[in-house]
């Protein structure tokens, strides 16, 4: 196959270039520019975006012996990630900037440019599986390592998305054999950090960042019954359950501390409650896929009479390393609705939902609202 290695700058994707070469496909490597004004050095720029690493990916392409290109990519990655980070931000959720990334440069912009130059497939260094069913079908799986499995943050990918990917690093024990192998090929980057934070924001400081493109006002922290308790400098500096920092000055009526339960941008409000509250019954969202075969279409479930989703159990994981929840699923009304077996806490709507059964991503949804386990008091 003719394949596009995305190559960041990173020992994974060095790797994975490498490997999809032995396996002999015909490879081009290719680094996204995705800043206008990148960082030149990592100590200030601690994500994967910058000329630094675009000098590595070269480096390990020139090693390796493929062609190399950096793809400018800037004003999509622009539109499509720093711009609806902030605005959902501003609009009380919390997104995940690299889901988005994944779903709409990596494996939307990156593969579209690639298909439609004649090319095959796009190779990246997540750690996932891509396996076929009986009759075939591409399934999107859990890499053999726990520690660095990577599938969470593919959720987002489509069937016809999984036909054309390639992870050559998914069966690979340990992130360990992958610098060692790194540093027998000669690659520079054999004990290179893992990239980490949000890439646009290069030191780090995400609400000073988004302070400064949302602004901060002075509003009200309420309870649960809409009672005012006090004032905050600007509702974007409050995550869902959050203990310090809410400069109250009194305690609660039963002496227990409060926990954030709300930001609401929209009205300048932080609503503020007991831990318990924190505990949700339900999560749903309208903006869900599946990766691969729904499902009806896998025989996981079937259709009602009124055409919904019956419900079906699975796994839930909310976060990129968090542990999976037992959960039932259904689709009802145009929403995916997962109902965790066991409440589940510290979850914000714009937060991503990944759907597992057993090693299988069957699908997500961004999560739009949630359900308290403890109702509001009369």
């Amino acid at each position: 196959m003719k394949v596009v290695a995305a190559m960041s700058g990173g020992v994974d994707s060095a790797v994975a270039a490498a490997r999809a070469v032995e396996a002999g496909h015909e490879v081009v490597g290719v680094h996204l520019a995705l800043s206008r004004m990148p960082g030149t050095l990592r100590t200030g720029a601690r994500g994967c975006c910058t000329i630094e690493d675009s000098m590595d990916a070269q480096r390990a392409a020139n090693i390796i012996g493929i062609p190399y290109y950096v793809w400018d990519f800037s004003e999509r990655f622009k539109l499509d990630v720093v711009e609806d980070f902030i605005d959902e931000y501003a609009a009380g959720r919390t997104p995940n900037p690299c889901m988005r990334c994944n779903e709409r440069i990596k494996f939307s912009a990156l593969l579209e440019k690639a298909l439609a130059l004649g090319f095959d497939a796009v190779a990246t260094g997540h750690y996932a599986d891509v396996r076929r069913d009986a009759d075939g079908n591409a399934e999107l799986h859990r890499a053999a390592t726990w520690a660095k499995d990577q599938s969470y943050v593919l959720g987002v990918l489509t069937a016809d998305q999984l036909e054309h990917s390639l992870f050559p690093l998914g069966s690979t024990p340990s992130k360990a054999e992958v610098r060692a192998e790194a540093a027998a090929r000669g690659f520079s980057v054999a004990n290179k950090p893992d990239s980490h934070d949000i890439c646009f924001i290069p030191d780090g400081n995400t609400r000073g960042w988004l302070a400064e493109k949302v602004g901060a006002e002075q509003g009200d922290i309420l309870d649960r019954s809409g009672k005012v308790l006090g004032t905050h400098q600007g509702a974007l500096a409050f995550t869902i359950g959050q203990r310090k920092g809410l400069s109250i000055g009194y305690p609660s009526d039963d002496g227990m501390p409060r926990f954030v339960l709300e930001v609401q941008p929209k009205t300048n409000t932080v609503v503020v409650g007991p831990k318990e509250a924190l505990d949700l019954s339900e999560l749903a969202g309208t903006k869900f896929s599946w990766a691969g075969l729904g499902p009806v279409e896998s025989g996981i479930s079937t259709v009602g009479e009124d055409g919904a989703i019956l419900p079906f159990e699975c796994e839930v994981q909310i976060r990129a390393h968090a542990d999976p929840v037992a959960a039932v699923v259904s689709v009802e009304d145009g929403e995916m609705v997962i109902r965790p077996v066991e409440p589940i806490n510290g979850v914000s709507p714009g937060q991503t939902a990944v759907v597992y059964v057993g090693t299988r991503v069957l699908g997500q949804c961004t999560i739009a609202r949630t359900v308290s386990a403890v109702p509001v008091p009369a």
